[in-house]
């Protein structure tokens, strides 16, 4: 029986119930992260802290997207023509939307470097 994944799982990152999984967590969390924080071991050895880390960077990344796509409008009107403004704003939605996905994926990676297992339901 193939293990389960819960749904919003990162498809990179295997389920818990396989060897390994946990390694290669850390490797998708140190992706959502800036590049220099791989430089601190303290994040490897220890991947709750890099969840914690992971997930406050994706807050932050999200409330920053969120708020571009609330002052776009209003910020660059005489900076750039109408179309690109509006290429910008689709943009930014779909970098939201994927933000918020990634959100939900570290937040299921965390609660399972906590011990806690996903059980799908009948």
């Amino acid at each position: 029986m193939r293990p389960a994944r819960p749904p919003g799982w990162p498809p990179a990152v295997p389920p818990p119930e396989v060897d390994g999984w946990e390694g290669r967590a850390v490797g998708w969390l140190f992706d959502l992260c800036p590049p220099d924080l791989r430089a601190h071991e303290v994040l490897r050895r220890h991947p709750r802290v890099l969840a914690y880390v992971a997930h406050r960077q994706v807050d932050a990344a999200l409330a920053a997207v969120a708020d571009a796509v609330a002052n776009a409008r209003h910020d660059l009107r005489d900076a750039v023509p109408p179309e690109a403004l509006a290429e910008s704003l689709a943009a930014l939605q779909s970098e939201q939307a994927r933000l918020a996905a990634a959100r939900r994926s570290v937040g299921l990676v965390e609660e399972a470097l906590a011990g806690i297992r996903y059980r799908p339901r009948l």
